[in-house]
C-alpha cells in the first residue's frame, strides 16, 4: 500500500487557487481512494497503481487550461498494509494521550 501526499500548483493562475483545487478534489472524491485534503496538499492511500493513475487524472484535468503546473509528491510505502492514514495519526494520539 501507498500514503502519497501531492501538491499540484498551476504557475501564473494568481494567488487564490481554491477554484483549481476544487476541481482536482472533485476527481480526488470520484477516485474512491481514502483521502484527505489539508490545507497544503492532499493525501491519498491505495495500491501504487491507483494512487498515482489518480496524480496523473489530476494533472491531466489541469493541463486543459494550464500552460505550467509544479507537482510535488511525497510517497510512503508498506507492504501489506492498509488504513495506515488513520492508525498512523491514532497512535500518536493516543500516545499524546498518555502524556508520552
Amino acid at each position: 500500500m501507498v500514503i502519497a501526499e501531492f501538491t499540484l500548483v498551476p504557475v501564473g493562475k494568481g494567488e487564490s487557487l481554491s477554484p483549481y483545487v476544487a476541481r482536482i478534489s472533485r476527481i480526488i472524491r470520484k477516485s474512491g481512494l481514502r483521502n484527505q485534503l489539508t490545507p497544503m496538499s492532499t493525501i491519498v492511500e491505495g495500491n501504487w497503481d491507483n494512487v498515482f493513475g489518480l496524480i496523473r487524472a489530476c494533472t491531466r484535468a489541469l493541463e486543459k487550461d494550464c500552460r505550467r503546473i509544479s507537482l510535488s509528491i511525497k510517497v510512503d510505502i508498506r507492504k501489506g498494509s492498509k488504513y495506515r492514514m488513520d492508525r498512523k495519526v491514532k497512535v500518536v494520539e493516543g500516545l499524546l494521550a498518555k502524556g508520552r
